[in-house]
């Protein structure tokens, strides 16, 4: 299992709809409008670390109102 977490600042005023938009995706675990350096945290889940990064890169990356996104995947030590 594949794990990720993505940190995404969004346009003033877009929280809930980009929370909303992401919620959507079946990777998508969780998602949480959060305060401080980023406005949302999202973790996602999948069966290989490749299908994370194209949920990240083809999906969250492309919802309107998204000004930056920033990407932590969990490595297995």
């Amino acid at each position: 299992m594949a794990v990720g977490f993505v940190l995404i600042t969004t346009n003033p005023g877009k929280e809930v709809e980009v929370r909303e938009a992401v919620s959507k995706f079946e990777t998508v675990v969780g998602q949480w409008i959060v305060f401080g350096m980023h406005d949302l945290f999202v973790k996602i889940e999948a069966e290989e670390e490749s299908e994370l990064t194209r949920c990240i890169i083809q999906d969250i990356r492309n919802i309107p109102g998204i000004s930056e996104t920033r990407t932590l995947i969990g490595a297995e030590i």
